[in-house]
């Protein structure tokens, strides 16, 4: 590194005026970027920022984080409540959109701040955890409702609680009893690696159910060593990982990249869950990619990469109307599925068209 380098950060950098310190936006674009961040949230940790190459214009780290004048370009569609959070919201913090499980938002900040983010118009640093009284609220509507089975601890991002904040939680979870699986959705581990500590790690257990923690992680230059540390902590503690990932524009919207963070995931024994198609979140289009592509690269993955590689490319309709596989299908169109002797045509991930048998008639006799 020679004298004209920005050394680089060893703190979060929040603003832009600390992003050009660090040599990560040019200074000239500061002021129509205070609007920007004036709006919108912004936190990039020293882990994620020594990923950033600032001589790439298209870097893909880059362009997740740091903050830019399209956010600011609101298109038709687009939502302050993309997925209907709202709608579904009976008390503050839980999101109950599924009968058998509910979302349990414990914070609204954030380790990093995330450009394309679906709560990005309730996020930040100003939004902490649920007050004492709010959490007594939400615990108590879980409790009352035998019929959730899962609670997903979401925000922001539950990790950035402290490890007491964060076993306190869990150990109120772990005392109701149809309650019998939590999930943890977090960032912190590729945002901030050094932040999973044992003593975060050992609170993240409830008794007596099974737990299981999603990692979001959208390039595989993002499982660094140090993220592999951090969740082989997780997993050694016996709390089963899961991998999420948003399909963006311009970062991993390619068969290769997505190729190398399913096996990244896989290789650090982090079994890939959702492809999560971009939500419309405002300010987010640069980010949207069309559902064609996405079932294409999802083609793309099928027969190439081994299927613990596979995730479910999903959409969550706009306005709360919940998350469907929106995958392509192989099954050759207008096919008379209902029609016991019909013969189905099905491709086979290269492509070529085979046929199916139809179901045989049953033999009243053979079946004595």
């Amino acid at each position: 590194m020679d004298a004209l380098t920005p050394a680089r950060p060893n703190r979060t950098l929040r603003g832009p005026a600390e992003l050009a310190d660090a040599g990560l936006v040019p200074c000239e674009r500061l002021p129509a970027l205070a609007s920007v961040a004036a709006r919108y949230a912004v936190a990039v940790p020293p882990a994620m920022a020594a990923l950033i190459d600032p001589t790439d214009p298209r870097d893909p780290i880059a362009r997740q984080l740091l903050p830019t004048e399209a956010e600011l370009v609101h298109a038709p569609g687009e939502s302050a409540d993309p997925i209907g959070d709202n709608v579904h919201s009976p008390v503050p913090g839980v999101v109950h959109r599924y009968p058998d499980r509910a979302l349990l938002k414990v914070t609204h900040a954030c380790a990093v701040y995330c450009r394309f983010c679906f709560r990005r118009e309730s996020v930040g640093p100003g939004a902490e955890a649920l007050s004492a009284e709010a959490l007594d609220t939400a615990l108590a509507y879980i409790g009352a409702r035998p019929e959730i089975w899962e609670v997903i601890l979401t925000g922001g991002d539950p990790l950035v609680l402290s490890a007491r904040r964060l076993r306190e939680t869990m150990v109120r979870l772990g005392a109701i009893p149809h309650v019998k699986v939590v999930r943890i959705h977090t960032r912190l581990p590729v945002a901030d690696p050094s932040r999973v500590t044992r003593p975060l790690v050992a609170a993240m257990g409830a008794s007596g159910k099974a737990t299981y923690v999603a990692l979001h992680a959208n390039h595989p230059r993002e499982l660094t060593p140090a993220v592999g540390d951090a969740c082989a902590r997780i997993i050694d503690a016996g709390l089963p990982m899961l991998g999420q990932t948003v399909l963006l524009a311009g970062v991993n919207d390619d068969a290769a990249t997505l190729a190398a963070l399913m096996r990244g995931f896989v290789e650090a024994r982090i079994k890939p869950y959702y492809l999560h198609h971009p939500d419309l979140a405002p300010g987010a289009g640069q980010f949207r990619v069309s559902l064609a592509k996405g079932q294409a690269l999802m083609r793309a993955l099928r027969g190439r990469l081994s299927g613990l590689c596979q995730p479910t490319y999903v959409l969550d309709i706009p306005g709360g109307h919940g998350k469907v596989p929106v995958g392509p299908s192989y099954l050759a169109p207008e096919q008379p599925l209902g029609d016991l002797d019909a013969c189905v045509q099905v491709e086979d991930p290269w492509g070529q068209a085979h046929a199916y048998p139809p179901v045989p008639p049953l033999n009243p006799s053979a079946a004595k």
